[in-house]
């Protein structure tokens, strides 16, 4: 646990905030690792300023993955009342930016890598560290097909986003979108002779709730989220430059989060026909009325079944027979799309923790975290689990 608070400490005080580069940090795992033996495989993005990394330690073999992001969302406009990128502990909880949202995790793994350096394994420990994860899950995108050349598919991967120490079968998909409405700008005092790019995109707006109430009366549903269905959600509208121009453009950023059952394919053939419709009454007077809609990015979502092995083998380490589900997205799904079985499973609370100010994480979920992973040491070692 000492140890773990250590590495902790030295992982809060990198400013990786998603805007921010990284590679600080990378740079101390990497050395961390590469000093007690692991094959440590950099990967750059095509900017140069961030990176991930994929890292192994043992035998050739498939063995286990533990996977993790290195960024954290800002802090910027949040009443913090110490500073964010400096550990602080007391009364039993650790503080500082990233401490649930999920450096506690890689600091938990950091402390394992140390322990099995010095161990006899038996099958190879693997890490994946991403970058960008807070902003749709961008880093592991351009990670993911440098993974089998460089440590290999392992037989189970733990995702260690903060679920309370839980092991967590599934989340929602998501993909986000961006809309750019055309009209005909002129002056407002004539403002019927033209066509007000926001009233377009306030159309479309009816339109998307429209879409949002027919998925939650009729489309799947799945009992294990807090919001049972998939959703539709819009984060931003922006258009005009004057009062008195009438607005020829304007642009709505949107999301959908879906169900496993509700194919992202068929939400989006939704969004289209609905702008489609919301388009022809502007067209017999404005030809030249658009809308273009760019799905910029999305994930997979992640659906294991209850009974799977993996899941099982989680509940072992883990020392819990329950499994739930999760309302905010993870890397897992990309993991599961390889066919690797991944679950979710990570000390902290997403709740109520993550993302807020004076973030922290309570030693007692460090200590669990701790705990499954000297279990998982004694997997990958054959020894006899205590």
């Amino acid at each position: 646990m000492t140890q773990t608070l250590d590495i902790l400490e030295r992982l809060i005080g990198f400013d990786t905030v998603s805007a921010n580069s990284n590679l600080a940090l990378i740079d101390y795992v990497q050395s961390f690792l590469a000093d007690r033996g692991f094959q440590v495989h950099h990967v750059p993005d095509a900017s140069g300023q961030k990176a991930g990394l994929f890292a192994v330690l043992g035998p050739v073999g498939k063995g286990v993955m533990l996977s993790a992001h290195s960024d954290v969302v800002p802090t910027k406009g949040q009443n913090w009342t110490r500073d964010p990128f400096r550990l602080y502990v007391d009364d039993g909880r650790a503080y500082g930016r990233g401490t649930t949202d999920m450096k506690g995790y890689l600091a938990s793994i950091l402390a394992l890598a140390d322990r099995a350096s010095r161990t006899t394994l038996v099958e190879p420990l693997k890490i994946a560290l991403s970058y960008d994860e807070e902003i749709g899950c961008v880093g592991i995108q351009h990670m993911i097909g440098d993974l089998e050349r460089t440590i290999g598919a392992p037989r189970a991967c733990f995702v260690g986003e903060p679920t309370e120490m839980q092991v967590a079968v599934g989340h929602k998909g998501k993909a986000a979108l961006r809309a750019v409405f055309h009209g005909q700008g002129g002056h407002s005092a004539l403002a019927p002779k033209f066509l007000n790019a926001l009233h377009i995109a306030g159309d479309f707006l009816a339109e998307l709730r429209k879409i949002q109430d027919t998925l939650a009366m009729v489309g799947a549903r799945d009992d294990a989220y807090d919001i049972p269905y998939s959703t539709v959600h819009v984060g931003q509208i922006s258009g005009g430059t004057a009062l008195n121009i009438v607005p020829d453009s304007a642009e709505m950023i949107f999301e959908y989060r879906h169900l496993p059952a509700d194919l992202p394919q068929g939400i989006l053939e939704r969004i289209q026909n609905g702008a489609s419709k919301v388009l022809a009454p502007f067209l017999r007077h404005f030809p030249d009325a658009a809308i273009e809609i760019d799905p910029y990015n999305a994930y997979p979502g992640l659906d294991v079944p209850s009974g799977a092995e993996v899941v099982a083998f989680a509940q072992h380490l883990a020392q819990t027979n329950g499994i739930t589900k999760v309302a905010f997205g993870t890397e897992a799904g990309f993991f599961d799309a390889l066919d690797i079985p991944t679950v979710v499973c990570g000390p902290g609370s997403m709740e109520g923790q993550g993302h807020k100010p004076d973030e922290f994480i309570t030693l007692k979920q460090l200590a669990l975290c701790d705990q499954m992973m000297d279990r998982l040491l004694g997997d990958l070692s054959g020894a006899t689990d205590s």
